[in-house]
């Protein structure tokens, strides 16, 4: 007879349900640590606050509190949810969104537990801070899409940049095509930006034809294998240069023979 009450689970029963669950919270697990360094390695656009530390080193310094965004009075830097597509709990922001207004007391640095972001990267000679030294990334033009180099008057990321005529200046010239007019292209400074991205926020195009990307992103390397003859301090990096020599068939003959000889030309 059925009294509506449900039957002991025997011991054999409740120990292979206690492993199926225990399987499937392994699993469970696994997705989400597989899903978390996805994140962690999939994205190296991400762009940090002012004085963080070179990317392998920020993320085992950050400890992820969120004081740094809780400091932030324009709530520019947020914590990376998932979905996000960065690592987990750490700060970051968009400056399409809400850019780096250049706080003058950098109030998210001071803050910083850890010094995942390194006070000491933006103060000045004396000891002071100074937000120009902050280096967040570095601002590209995309001059297919930037309206002022199809010559149209437009100036807005260069009114918007608040190291005015440092970071960002405007080269003119002569519009070939009306024969009357001027460009008035931008030009970078990426010694100078600091990557806060006020000027991708003002960028009047539908999607932004200035943005800012990390530095290392952003720019080329030349190498060892190139020197700025004119400037003494780049010839600094060939004091520890070595060289190789690598001989082959052409070595043989002196280099101006070797650009005279005509070969099969005739």
């Amino acid at each position: 007879m059925n009294t509506g009450k449900k039957s002991p689970i025997n011991d054999r029963r409740r120990f292979f349900l206690t492993i199926a669950r225990a399987i499937g919270l392994a699993v469970l697990g696994g997705l989400t640590w597989s899903a978390y360094v996805s994140e962690v390695t999939a994205n190296r656009l991400i762009l940090r606050p002012p004085g963080a530390l070179e990317e392998e080193d920020f993320l085992a310094t950050c400890i992820k509190c969120g004081m740094c965004v809780e400091a932030c009075p324009f709530d520019t830097l947020k914590l990376a949810r998932p979905g996000d597509n960065k690592p987990l709990g750490t700060p970051f922001f968009e400056p399409r969104d809400v850019p780096c207004y250049m706080c003058p007391d950098i109030p998210c640095v001071p803050v910083c537990p850890t010094d995942a972001l390194d006070i000491f990267s933006v103060q000045n000679d004396k000891k002071e801070l100074d937000i120009a030294k902050a280096d967040m990334g570095v601002a590209v033009i995309d001059d297919n899409s930037c309206i002022a180099f199809w010559g149209i008057q437009c100036d807005a990321c260069y009114r918007a940049c608040p190291l005015l005529g440092e970071a960002i200046s405007i080269e003119y010239t002569k519009n070939e095509r009306t024969g009357k007019h001027a460009f008035m292209k931008p030009i970078v400074h990426a010694d100078v930006c600091t990557g806060c991205g006020m000027c991708e926020k003002a960028c009047v195009t539908d999607k932004a034809a200035i943005f800012v990307l990390p530095r290392e992103v952003a720019e080329g390397k030349a190498g060892d294998y190139y020197i700025k003859g004119w400037d003494k301090t780049d010839e600094k990096r060939l004091e520890n240069a070595t060289s190789k020599e690598t001989r082959t068939e052409i070595s043989k003959d002196s280099a101006l023979d070797s650009l005279n000889d005509s070969g099969d030309l005739y």
